[in-house]
């Protein structure tokens, strides 16, 4: 058995570091121009479901780097370096980007689809409301359909996933005082996210199916990753 231990709290290395100043940069940006044009940025570069007049194909990749808060943006973040630093480690950067976008991209696909199932019976109504009230609708950021989804959170629960399956005995502080091993970590997660996805209740803007097609992307990628290469997998 082999486990990941940090050989220093202040480990960036050069794809976990970069991604974390592109993201607070995207943030910075977002809340200057935010002032000025308010919604521009998230209409352009965050994730839209596919029924809305703002969806872009870049969004998929976008909103990624996109944050509503700064507490959304710090938790991103602290998952990215507590988790993304072994992974990078381990498989080199250029391989880690690889495993980020694809993460993130796996997210949104899953959240996209099932948006827009959900989405189905709001545009069927909006179909039978006469052209005038569509009209008024259709950039409104009051209609369902045009609000946004942005942030790390799918690629983050990836490298959550993938460092439970890699190193799956490693112990994690939660909230720095309960430790617990790295496997019941995910489990628990995914567990919660699964529950909450279906649950939808009221006022809960968080994306859940998101965070579960990350991670289940995340773990593909290297239970696959590792299929081709047995001697390297840390039980």
């Amino acid at each position: 058995m082999a486990d990941f231990r940090f050989s220093s709290p202040f480990q960036f290395p050069p794809v976990v570091k970069n991604l974390m100043i592109i993201n607070v940069l995207v943030f910075l940006t977002q809340n200057i121009v935010g002032q000025r044009e308010e919604g521009l940025v998230e209409n352009w570069f965050a994730l839209h479901d596919l029924h809305s007049v703002y969806f872009k194909p870049h969004q998929l990749i976008t909103h990624m780097f996109m944050h509503g808060s700064f507490a959304h943006l710090f938790f991103n973040m602290f998952g990215l370096w507590m988790f993304g630093v072994a992974i990078e480690h381990r498989y080199g950067a250029k391989r880690f980007l690889q495993f980020y976008i694809i993460s993130g991209l796996g997210a949104a696909v899953l959240h996209m689809g099932i948006l827009y199932l959900e989405m189905e019976p709001i545009m069927d109504i909006f179909r039978r409301l006469p052209m005038e009230e569509q009209l008024e609708l259709i950039e409104s950021p009051s209609f369902k359909v045009n609000v946004a989804t942005l942030g790390a959170s799918g690629a983050v629960f990836g490298c959550l996933a993938a460092f439970g399956y890699l190193y799956p005995n490693s112990i994690i502080m939660i909230n720095f005082l309960l430790p617990m091993k790295a496997k019941w970590l995910v489990l628990i997660y995914a567990g919660m996210e699964l529950f909450l996805a279906f649950r939808n209740s009221a006022g809960d803007t968080v994306a859940h199916f998101a965070h579960l097609g990350g991670a289940l992307t995340g773990f593909l990628l290297v239970y696959f990753w590792n299929k081709r290469n047995r001697r390297t997998f840390y039980r």
